[in-house]
């Protein structure tokens, strides 16, 4: 008995030991444990950081507020790195030279907009009076010379700060699609295309951007004055009582618009002789403009689809700050009104240009019907609104 109690006694304190020896065990690999998790904590803090520094930088170099995206075709330029490429450009003169003193000065202005004009040399003086007065507000300029001629403008003090880009015989909207990529214009709050029959004698560039920016109109014009030689449009007319205006009652003739009226010309809507675009919404207009449509006709009906919302309410005319419309016919107008053909018979040009012009509006509505049946996940924005009013109206006719 006494051998087998000796036994058991030796066997308790073997398994004493055997536990002792793990928890000591354990209680080594404590230190250990905690500083494997605080190394694993900074390294996931250490990543996170680092990812955000990388959001951030990319939102910088954006222009239009969103993070950067490089495309498919991004695999052409990986020879290069990433910080080095420079992926934008704008309308900017530089100096060929600078003083040491300021060459790391970068000089960024933060309010930058920026008017282009299709401009004839018998025009040349309603220009110069319309440049200088953008000139002084800090704009930049550039002058598409549909006419080829060029040294003509050379004599004006201001000419050498203007951009002079020419092309025989090409329209506003040819110039535009060519030369206004949103690349290359990303950096301006607003782009002015105008026409260059415009008179400015009423019209303040820098009362303009602010009136637009308040009211958070994405694109607008200046309303026309009455006696304009030229309106087309109702809604484009000046309303001598009121700052700014969306849209415009009309009960006589082919066009009625009241308030239930939720499209052009009755509203979200501006003409194509004066239109300024918002950043966002020029992008958007860039990519409407069709390259080979180069008059540009059907495009001013579409514009509030580039409204960045409501067309309603992100269209206007401005009437505190208008402008006159001289009417005057510039390409095939005065002067190159009949051309001869190689049989040696008479064209009338500005009817040929007239022709063009309708043919083009034609087909730009077939080309706008066609991508909507073809484009099966795009839904019409504003067909949807128009259903609602109706059934609204509809409504309230069964209530009476």
């Amino acid at each position: 008995m006494t051998s087998i109690k000796s036994l058991r006694w030796l066997m308790r304190k073997k398994s004493g030991l055997s536990d002792g020896g793990k928890s000591s065990f354990k209680i080594k690999q404590l230190p250990f444990m905690a500083l494997l998790c605080t190394v694993m904590l900074f390294i996931v803090y250490r990543t996170t950081k680092y990812q955000y520094h990388q959001e951030e930088i990319d939102k910088k170099w954006s222009f239009w507020g969103q993070p950067k995206v490089y495309p498919s075709t991004s695999g052409k330029l990986k020879g290069l790195p990433r910080g080095i490429i420079h992926a934008d450009s704008d309308l900017e003169l530089r100096p060929l030279w600078s003083r040491s003193s300021s060459r790391s000065k970068a000089s960024v202005s933060s309010n930058r907009n920026l008017l282009a004009v299709p401009v004839g040399i018998k025009q040349k003086q309603n220009v110069d009076v319309m440049v200088q007065k953008f000139l002084r507000e800090n704009f930049t300029i550039i002058l598409f010379h549909y006419d080829g001629t060029v040294d003509g403008w050379l004599n004006l003090g201001w000419s050498s700060q203007a951009i002079h880009i020419v092309a025989q015989n090409q329209t506003k909207w040819w110039f535009a699609k060519r030369f206004l990529h949103p690349d290359i214009v990303s950096i301006y709050d607003y782009i002015f295309l105008w026409d260059e029959d415009l008179g400015v004698e009423h019209f303040s560039p820098s009362r303009y951007v602010e009136i637009i920016k308040q009211e958070g109109l994405e694109i607008s014009q200046p309303a026309l004055d009455p006696n304009s030689t030229e309106i087309h449009h109702r809604i484009t007319i000046r309303a001598r009582t009121k700052k700014f205006h969306r849209r415009v009652y009309e009960r006589r003739g082919s066009t009625r618009c009241s308030d239930s009226s939720e499209g052009p010309p009755c509203t979200g809507f501006v003409e194509g002789m004066a239109p300024v675009f918002s950043r966002a919404a020029w992008y958007c207009t860039w990519h409407l403009i069709q390259n080979d449509l180069v008059h540009g006709w059907g495009v001013d009906m579409k514009l509030g689809y580039c409204a960045q919302g409501d067309r309603t309410k992100n269209v206007g005319v401005v009437d505190s700050e208008y402008v006159f419309h001289k009417g005057i016919q510039t390409l095939g107008g005065s002067g190159h009104r009949m051309t001869k053909r190689q049989s040696g018979t008479g064209i009338d040009v500005r009817t040929e240009i007239r022709r063009q012009s309708t043919w083009e509006f034609e087909m730009f509505k077939e080309r706008w019907n066609e991508a909507i049946s073809q484009d099966k996940n795009w839904v019409d924005p504003f067909k949807s609104d128009q259903r609602r009013i109706r059934k609204r109206r509809d409504t309230k006719h069964v209530t009476i």
